[in-house]
């Protein structure tokens, strides 16, 4: 028996936050909203989807967001995402340099903390 990956991760939102979660991770992150499953949607909260990345939040009575523990995603233009980011109102958080790769750390409206990667295309 072994773990063979991760299937999701599941972030924490605050009731009633699925409007700013869409515009967040569907509109500006570009993860497409799938629908959740109906036993499960009475429950409130979005799933996002694009191929095996797959981000789910749900809904939280007592919310308090992730400020250390965190996704890191993969992107492709790290610095066009920076700025759509930023014109949204979302400030990226520079950290320090990891070798093979640039990055940064934005907060979700509900102020999870993620980080944003782009491998560095260099040989």
């Amino acid at each position: 028996m072994r773990v063979l990956a991760i299937d999701h991760v599941q972030l924490a939102m605050p009731e009633g936050g699925e409007a700013a979660a869409r515009q967040f991770y569907s509109e500006l992150l570009g993860i497409g909203e799938i629908p959740k499953p109906p036993h499960l949607a009475k429950r409130g909260g979005c799933w996002f989807e694009q191929g095996a990345l797959k981000v789910h939040l749900g809904v939280e009575k007592a919310f308090q967001p992730a400020k250390k523990a965190h996704p890191a995603f993969l992107v492709d233009d790290l610095a066009a995402l920076r700025s759509r980011l930023t014109a949204a109102g979302f400030t990226p958080r520079e950290d320090e340099p990891l070798e093979g790769c640039d990055r940064c750390y934005v907060d979700d409206p509900f102020g999870n903390r993620l980080e944003l990667m782009e491998r560095d295309s260099s040989p």
